[in-house]
């Protein structure tokens, strides 16, 4: 087992593996920007070190830095939770040749399904359905007419090294491809220094349902049952829960049976998850997969009762797995809590936080990193933290989570909660009746 495990992020992944490496008996050292210094993963790791600016780029993305402050501290592993540098395969291998353990899967690994296009491929021939579309990158507006001429309209372009909405362009008819070919390949360039992109079916009314899997270093894998991420504006998550309410018990045999051949197709090692979206007839296609945690493995941690970065942790040290699947016994609903105003289209809204006041009770789990006087910076993500409602019912988990958010106070920045309060008194969304579309007629009030 690890020794000391350095922990390459901020705010509350880093303080939530913070945690989980105490309970193992695993020294911990954080690495922070100027702008972070006074976090609480800082204070509770027991080493700290400054990395560098507040941009990430000088920071948490200074793979120099990060690698000097493993070399002072003698770490002997590097976990990377999720955004920065957590799918980056040069990182992974710049571990493996200092003789420090990425805990997270093989560069190849990542490569593999980092690439849009080479994970399509690669799903295809294991089995794995996926989006109708064209093979390969589009390398003409011509290219891309003729084959959305052949699968039918509406279709959608795709950047291959795209996330978050960027590089993405729907299309629904003819006369509108030449504009969004153009504009796709500019802002995936802009966003990623690529500007690869390809084409796909446009999948209406669809959900986005993933598959938590587990795999280790001798070919073993096991899922373990499916959160639904529907609710997200601008493809960015707000709401995910599971089990789906969408979900039944053949779905998700199905899906985890598809999950778990797209991770056996790269022999994958750590956690990761497999996003598919799914049509209103519960026909199902792979969409991509992420080769790390997710922000919302906690929903699936209480169903399950596991700990999934315990898991990704002795899974790193050589641990074999069982292979057995697990199945939701409880249900768990997040919402994320932003520094953003949701009745100004979600703008960030940084700055210091005056009053706080978490939630409690029975069924309630707050994961977050801030405190009464925490500066919220500029530089990063908006997260304040994440809010868990557990219950033995939907509806009895949303009637948690309505409480736990009437009790959450934070002042001195807007949140998210308000949208939150009046997600939770919808009548389609308590009725399960929502897609990835759901946001696009949500009015607050």
């Amino acid at each position: 087992m690890f020794k000391k495990i350095l922990i390459a992020n901020r705010g509350e992944i880093a303080l939530r593996v913070i945690r989980t490496c105490r309970e193992m008996g695993i020294k911990t050292v954080a690495v922070y920007s100027t702008a972070d210094k006074d976090s609480l993963h800082v204070r509770f790791a027991d080493e700290a070190v400054c990395i560098g600016k507040p941009p990430g780029a000088d920071s948490y993305l200074n793979v120099p830095n990060i690698m000097a402050a493993a070399e002072i501290t003698n770490a002997d592993a590097i976990h990377p939770g999720y955004g920065f540098l957590a799918e980056n395969s040069k990182f992974s291998q710049i571990c493996a040749d200092c003789g420090i353990k990425f805990i997270g899967p093989t560069p190849g690994m990542i490569n593999s399904m980092g690439d849009k296009v080479t994970a399509k491929e690669t799903m295809i021939k294991a089995g794995v359905p996926v989006v109708p579309g064209g093979q390969g990158l589009l390398e003409s507006i011509e290219q891309a007419k003729s084959i959305a001429k052949e699968i039918g309209y509406p279709v959608i372009l795709k950047a291959t090294a795209g996330g978050g909405g960027k590089g993405m362009r729907l299309v629904w008819e003819e006369s509108q491809m030449e504009h969004a070919y153009s504009t796709a390949k500019i802002e995936a360039a802009g966003s990623f220094k690529n500007d690869g992109i390809y084409l796909e079916k446009f999948v209406e009314e669809p959900r986005h349902i993933e598959i938590q899997i587990a795999g280790d270093q001798y070919g073993n894998i096991s899922h373990l049952s499916e959160r639904d991420c529907s609710i997200q504006r601008r493809h960015q998550k707000l709401v995910e829960e599971s089990p789906s309410p969408f979900m039944t018990p053949d779905l998700r045999q199905r899906m985890g049976d598809a999950a778990k051949k797209a991770a056996q197709a790269i022999n994958y090692e750590s956690v990761g998850t497999i996003e598919f979206l799914v049509d209103k007839h519960r026909n199902f296609y792979f969409m991509e997969m992420n080769t790390r945690i997710q922000v919302e493995h906690c929903v699936t941690e209480e169903v399950t009762n596991f700990d999934l970065i315990k898991e990704q942790i002795l899974i790193a040290a050589g641990r074999h797995i069982s292979g057995k699947d697990y199945e939701p016994k409880m249900h768990a609903i997040e919402c994320r809590i932003n520094a953003e105003d949701p009745y100004n289209d979600f703008r960030p809204s940084p700055g210091k936080i005056t009053t706080l006041h978490t939630p409690g009770g029975h069924g309630v789990r707050v994961d977050s990193h801030v405190y009464t006087g925490y500066v919220i910076p500029p530089y990063y993500d908006s997260m304040i933290g994440k809010l868990i409602a557990v219950a033995q019912t939907r509806d009895e988990a949303i009637s948690t989570m309505y409480r736990a958010l009437s009790e959450y106070v934070i002042e001195g920045v807007k949140t998210t909660i308000p949208f939150h309060l009046q997600l939770m008194q919808n009548e389609d969304f308590r009725s399960g009746n929502f897609t990835t579309k759901f946001l696009e007629g949500f009015k607050l009030k």
